[in-house]
């Protein structure tokens, strides 16, 4: 499959400055892909441009991941309906060492270049700039641009220079990457379209020469419309201390039958036949949510490794009644910690006290009345009285749940 197939293939390919995708096989590029670095970890958003540009990669061509140390000092305004409060130049640097070391964990293998615009960005002179890049900007082309013109039209919250400047701070990293590297594609997500093409045209205006973009589309959840991994609860995070492995695992357990192929395109490196057969099986009976499982085991084993899946795949084999409690290594345990309440008590506890003091009832009279709706269980079974037993316990520990919901469990400790 040439990369031009796959890329398709993949739904990788959105706006472009090639007259065709096709065009994208004719050579080998040196291109490079720019990250935000507003936070110290990437989401599944970020990820799906990094699983964009392993592709590339794949296909033999020369990559550059950039961190924006610089860019992110100033706040990109694409999307934004005000002013970003700006960021403290050591906050900008953590959060560069945060998502520099997951880029590399994720792209293990692949061969590439890390880079920092702040590297060539701090020391720029402000009548250079001006002359060398503002100068090949028209006022009227960067007013037309869609999050400008929102943030100046009627009721819109205005823009300050700086926000403003940003296009043209990101356009001087592509004409500085051709110069130094012979870079001449950008990649990046739909959203950064007209700063890309702003870094094209500067090249072709500066230099006399052609560069070229490629951008890939905001992956997008079709059961709620928002962007892929943002939720009521906030972002999926890569980062294992902000989004746990399990609570990582069971996010691509839980997504649904419309996107479970698309995202088995988009962020695992399975090829077409491997997915082909996973979505074959997985249409002859989806109540086994097989490609869900398939998925969540790939991503992971991704992001957090194999170590990590096996401790994931375990902690929701239990929380979901398929593992009993009582056989648990202490890295399992240690993780279910981090998921539900764990409390010790006595063998032969009220069961309306372990209830209000592992939070699964916020009173007594709530507890009593879960028991009465037989809505609780012990190890799977339906509880039956108002006081726990010793024969409950294996090994010690027994689960209790409410309902069927996967973080309304507790684990019980004697």
């Amino acid at each position: 499959m040439k990369l031009s197939e796959e890329l398709t293939w993949r739904g990788f390919v959105n706006q472009m400055t090639f007259t065709d995708i096709k065009d994208i096989d004719k050579q080998i590029w040196t291109f490079y892909h720019g990250y935000d670095c507003s936070a110290d970890s990437f989401t599944v958003g970020n990820l799906a441009g990094i699983m964009f540009d392993k592709v590339l990669i794949r296909h033999g061509h020369t990559a550059f991941i950039l961190a924006g140390g610089a860019t992110s000092l100033i706040g990109d305004p694409g999307g934004k309906d005000s002013e970003r409060p700006l960021q403290g130049e050591k906050i900008i640097a953590r959060n560069v060492s945060g998502v520099e070391k997951q880029m590399r964990k994720i792209l293990t293998g692949y061969d590439f270049t890390m880079l920092n615009n702040l590297d060539w960005t701090k020391n720029t002179n402000v009548l250079d700039f001006m002359r060398d890049v503002g100068k090949h900007f028209g006022m009227t082309t960067l007013l037309q641009r869609d999050y400008i013109a929102r943030r100046l039209g009627e009721g819109g919250s205005g823009i300050s220079y700086t926000e403003f400047s940003y296009t043209l701070l990101q356009a001087m990293d592509f004409l500085h990457l051709y110069d130094k590297y012979g870079i001449t594609l950008q990649v990046g997500s739909s959203d950064q379209w007209s700063n890309c093409v702003g870094g094209a045209d500067l090249i072709r205006r500066a230099r006399n020469a052609t560069a070229h973009v490629l951008t890939h589309p905001l992956v997008i959840d079709k059961k709620t419309g928002r962007k892929f991994g943002k939720s009521e609860a906030g972002a999926i995070w890569l980062d294992p201390e902000k989004t746990s492995p399990t609570q990582f695992y069971q996010f691509w357990v839980n997504t649904d039958d419309a996107g479970v192929e698309d995202f088995l395109k988009i962020y695992t490196e399975l090829d077409k036949p491997a997915i082909d057969k996973i979505m074959t099986k997985h249409r002859e009976d989806p109540k086994e949510r097989s490609a869900q499982r398939r998925l969540a085991q790939e991503v992971t084993l991704i992001v957090h490794g194999n170590a990590n899946l096996l401790i994931a795949e375990t902690v929701t084999d239990v929380l979901t009644g398929k593992t009993p409690a009582a056989i648990l290594p202490k890295p399992v345990l240690d993780a279910i910690g981090k998921e539900i309440p764990v409390i010790k008590t006595k063998p032969t506890a009220d069961l309306t006290d372990v209830l209000v003091k592992s939070g699964l009832a916020s009173s007594k009279s709530e507890a009593r009345r879960l028991l009465n709706n037989k809505a609780v269980t012990i190890n799977g079974k339906k509880a039956s009285g108002d006081k726990l037993k010793a024969e409950d316990f294996q090994n010690g520990r027994l689960l209790v749940r409410k309902g069927k919901a996967f973080k309304d469990s507790a684990l019980v400790e004697l």
